[in-house]
């Protein structure tokens, strides 16, 4: 028995396209448990903002890699990466198929292609002097330095921006160098969800009319009365850095949450440069127009070619 008879399915695909209610039926279906690939449901009481699954649906199906850590904690890529491979690992070992889901491209870029990771700390001096300049600023710097990385991150991901501009200090070479590859020795299947663009923004807006009916304005100021502050890295996500500048009263209520709708519509663009439709290695399958039979008749065609041992 060697590793490339095990399973690995990724499900991937913009925001609010359906990847998780997808998951959940395939992994209740064919035995799997879901190891999230979303770079924010790893926080700590950030739930609604962050669309978590709910108690019943991690009852009913294993979920993973979900409240990692505190909001005000540091999680590296890396560390991600770590942590899902060891995951992945046990869910084998249980005789489980292993489903990687979620829309964070470096995430689950990191897992499927085996990145390596540049092992450089954080340097909280230069962060804190980065942080002082605005996003704009220091993207066009990282354009000058590293072209390559920049074209993977969203401007407005200062975040990001400022962690690959550490690291093209500390090495004195471009992170996206840096950056090897080396496969995991899985069998993967990729499954990638669309919608045309109309539908997938009416599912956004509604999406988020549905987080602030649920409660997002208290939860962002039950975790802003616990100490994190809206400068943390966990509460520059999207809804958080918002309903944040709401209650501090940098914008109206109203003004919150039209930003809120844009920016998420802003990031479906950003995710469609990391699972591209032209990508030979993804099974796309536009929701419109093919359901869930079809997708299906693919995962019990793979598994069958699959040997799983627990």
């Amino acid at each position: 028995m060697t590793m490339q008879d095990q399973p690995l399915i990724a499900i991937v695909g913009p925001t609010a396209v359906g990847k998780s209610a997808l998951a959940l039926q395939l992994a209740a279906e064919f035995r799997g448990e879901i190891v999230s690939a979303d770079s924010r449901q790893i926080y700590r009481g950030m739930d609604i903002g962050t669309a978590k699954p709910t108690p019943a649906e991690r009852q009913r199906v294993p979920h993973h890699l979900i409240d990692v850590v505190n909001p005000n904690q540091t999680f590296t890529l890396a560390d991600y990466q770590q942590l899902a491979y060891a995951v992945i690992a046990q869910i084998h070992a249980r005789g489980k198929v292993p489903f990687l889901v979620g829309g964070t491209g470096l995430y689950v870029r990191a897992v499927l292609e085996g990145l390596t990771i540049p092992r450089v700390q954080p340097n909280p001096e230069l962060r804190r002097e980065l942080e002082r300049e605005d996003a704009a600023t220091l993207y066009a710097r990282l354009q000058q330095l590293d072209p390559n990385a920049a074209a993977k991150i969203d401007p407005r991901n200062k975040r990001r921006v400022i962690r690959a501009l550490e690291v093209c200090q500390a090495t004195g070479q471009p992170m996206s160098t840096l950056q090897k590859t080396q496969p995991p020795p899985y069998r993967v299947l990729r499954i990638g969800l669309t919608l045309p663009r109309e539908e997938l923004y009416r599912r956004i807006n509604a999406r988020v009319e549905q987080m602030i009916a649920a409660g997002l304005v208290e939860e962002v100021r039950a975790l802003l009365a616990h100490g994190y502050a809206p400068d943390v890295p966990a509460m520059s996500g999207l809804g958080y850095r918002h309903i944040a500048a709401y209650l501090n009263g940098t914008l109206t209520r109203e003004e919150a949450i039209r930003q809120l709708k844009r920016d998420t519509r802003r990031l479906v663009h950003h995710q469609y440069t990391w699972f591209r439709l032209d990508d030979p290695r993804i099974r796309w399958y536009n929701l419109a127009e093919s359901g869930e039979d079809e997708i299906r008749v693919l995962v019990t065609e793979f598994l069958a070619n699959s040997r799983v041992v627990g």
